[in-house]
Formats: structure tokens, sequence, C-alpha cells
């Protein structure tokens, strides 16, 4: 995940569940002998990965967190696999990244254009993963994507970081730190850097290592991490998010599909959805809030609240919950997100999206137990290097209640050419 658009790990709110054990019980019908038994649910369709908000990796868990699993094997193997859980659903990132802690297979490595290895240095707005970009054949739901490059971050073979990555924050090559067996990067671009790492160095990216030096690197297009979603067989143009509404106080779980492809089969049509072109050099919309044009603003799955700068909204006091908003009672607000230019509109198409804002403090109280809260906000840095003031972060309670079309930068769907957002 870049730092923009990218998950503000920052802002993770950590609660602590209690489960409780579900226990059979004895009190249900006999069916007759003789009787049929009844068909079962209908197997999902092989471009449909099931995702949840549920109890991650740790004793605690990260609210409003994505989770899937994945199938990862050693490229052109189909015995030397992994099913890995827990793994974020990300639409503001771009390709597969695995905890090195949780990887059991060994994965070939990739090279960089000296021969040395290739390893990155991802940059999140608090801190930085670190690890190698290796290969591997990744299996989600039916569909299957193969020789895929991945980070492995935390990887114990290349154990000193560059100055400047580390100085960018904290680690985060844990799965303790980073509340997620890995990420699972589906946003709106092939690669992770693209073109402008291909001939120019780029700070905090790519860097030829050895076992204890490591110079930064350009990376071409086939060895940068790459997004899973562009090397299936047919649907690889997008990806759908699909997840039901929840109520007002939260729910301790939700379910929902991510359905690859856009127009290529019959369970992902597109329809009368708002269609919001986006900037192909770096995948950002225009969100106008309080009079405000916020021009680097973006969907993310990967950021777990709405986050937007707004100084008249109380910020909680407590230092649990820093830096998200804790205001007296819930806020009934409302934004217009707007396109890149169409058929010469200087606006390009626009949408207005009504949106709740409550205290962040109250939710986690009042139900200590839950993991989805839909009116969950905070705000943005508005210093440093990771200043985020142009920007408004539509994160995960976005998606609730919605279902959201993520179009592939330069693919092709019946209502345009990516990259775009519909909704």
């Amino acid at each position: 995940m870049l730092a923009l658009p990218g998950t503000l790990r920052a802002a993770a709110l950590i609660f602590s569940v209690l489960l409780a054990a579900s226990c059979g019980g004895g009190g249900g019908a006999t069916q007759p002998i003789g009787t049929p038994t009844p068909p079962g649910p209908p197997a999902p369709a092989a471009n449909v990965l099931s995702i949840s908000l549920s109890p991650g990796p740790n004793a605690t868990s990260v609210v409003n967190t994505l989770y899937t699993s994945v199938v990862v094997c050693v490229p052109g193997s189909t015995t030397e696999c992994q099913t890995i859980d827990d793994i974020q659903v990300d639409t503001g990132s771009f390709g597969l990244r695995l905890i090195s802690s949780v990887l059991t297979l060994s994965l070939p490595g990739q090279m960089a254009a000296n021969g040395n290895s290739l390893v990155e240095c991802t940059v999140f707005a608090d801190g930085y993963s670190w690890g190698p970009v290796q290969l591997a054949d990744v299996q989600m739901a039916g569909e299957k994507a193969s020789s895929v490059t991945v980070q492995v971050i935390g990887s114990a073979s290349f154990p000193t970081v560059p100055a400047d990555c580390a100085g960018t924050g904290t680690a985060e090559d844990s799965v303790a730190a980073f509340g997620a067996n890995g990420v699972l990067g589906v946003g709106v671009f092939a690669q992770d850097c693209g073109a402008g790492c291909v001939t120019t160095v780029q700070p905090t990216s790519y860097y030829s290592c050895t076992s204890s030096v490591c110079t930064a690197t350009t990376a071409s297009l086939a060895t940068q991490v790459v997004n899973p979603v562009v090397l299936l067989a047919t649907d690889k143009n997008g990806v759908i998010i699909e997840l039901p509404s929840i109520p007002a106080e939260g729910a301790a779980t939700v379910a929902g599909s991510l359905i690859f492809g856009i127009d290529t089969q019959s369970n992902n049509k597109s329809g009368n959805q708002t269609v919001l072109l986006l900037n192909p050099s770096n995948g950002l919309f225009t969100t106008v809030y309080n009079s405000q044009s916020l021009g680097q603003s973006f969907l993310d799955t990967g950021s777990n609240a709405l986050y937007f700068i707004d100084a008249s909204i109380p910020q909680c006091t407590n230092q649990n919950y820093a830096g998200f908003y804790c205001p007296t009672s819930t806020l009934s607000l409302s934004a217009s997100l707007q396109g890149q230019d169409v058929n010469g509109d200087p606006l390009g198409a626009s949408a207005t999206v009504n949106f709740s804002v409550a205290n962040t403090q109250t939710l986690s109280t009042d139900e200590p137990t839950f993991l989805a809260f839909s009116s969950l906000a905070g705000t943005l840095p508005q210093s440093g290097q990771n200043s985020l003031t142009n920007t408004f972060d539509w994160g995960l309670p976005f998606y609730f209640g919605r279902t959201v079309y993520t179009a592939i930068q330069g693919a092709t769907t019946s209502v345009g050419t990516g990259p775009y957002i519909a909704f």
C-alpha cells in the first residue's frame, strides 16, 4: 500500500473481543424415513470470494477490517500450497503482501536488474513494511493467478532496513502490528508503483539487496508487486465489493462478497450506478465537503473509518481513541463526490453521499464485542511528510449497504474504461 492512496493503519482502532462458544441443541425435528434431503444453498460462483468482518488473527480484533482467505502455491505446483486466512481486503492498494511468519512455503525470489534480490519498502500513513518480492501462484475462490509477484514482509533474510524506509515511521512487519496475516490489494492499478519506478529510482520503494546491503533501484513492470486480479484468465478488468447495511449501533460480524470482473459474467453486470472516472495518474477524485474541494480523495476498504478534517467536530479526549471524532450526538453530514471530465463537463459525473459521524468512544463502550460500525470517523494528519489536508478518505463505512465497482486502469467495461469507481 502506498501512502496515498492507502491504508491509514495509524488509526487502527483495537477493541478486545470476547467470543462465546456456541453449543448445538437437540431440539430439531426428525426427518421421516424416505423423505428426500432438501438441497443445500447453491455453491458460490467461481468468481466470488467470500469476505467478512470478523475476529482477525490476534487475541484482539481490529474494528472495520475486511478479511478473506487465499491459497498460495509454489509456482507451477498443485501440492506445495497453503491456505492463508485473515488476509485484509484493500481497494486502496495494489498487490498481495504476506507476513513472513505466517508463510510456511519456500517461494522463489524476484531478482533486481543487477541479479541481486529485489526488496520493497511499502509506506503507510504511519509506518512501513519491509520485505522481498517473491513469486507465487494465487488461488482466489475459483480463480487462479499464476506467477504473481508478492511481497513477503518481515522476512529475516533481509534484516537491514534502509534509513529512508525506516524513517517513515514504525515497522509493521508482524501479524500483531499489521492486524492481519497479509493484505490483498485490489485497487485500480496493475502494479504498485507503475511506470514511475521503471526508469527512475523512487525513494522508499524498490531496492537491490544482498544479505547485508541494500541500494535503491528501478524495477520493471514485470518485477513489481502486481495486483493479482490482472493476471486472472477472464475476470481481470476490476472487482466488485458487496456488503450489507448494518444497524446504526453496529454489528458483531458482517459477511459479503468480492466479485472478480465487471461485465464478464452474469453476476457482475453494470447497471445504473453513478460512474466516477478517476485521475489516471494517481487514481484519485474530488470530494467537496464544507465548501472545500479535496482533490486527493479515494475509496478504500483498507481504511477502517471515514477520515477527513473538520475542526468543528470534537475529537476524542481519551487517548485510547486519539484521532477519532467524538461528537456529543451523532451528526448527519453530506459531501459531493466528483469524477474527472466527462463529455466536456468540467466537473465530470458527481454524486451526493450522506453519512453519519458518531461518538467513537460511545460506540466502543456500548457494544464492546461489535466489530463493524458505519459511523466511525476520524481526522487526518495535517503536518509532516504524511500530511493529508487535501484528502477525504472514504473508508470501509462507505461500503456498508452498497455495491461498489472498481475498474482497473485501461480495462474496458460496458460503461467505460478504467480507472473508475461506480456505486
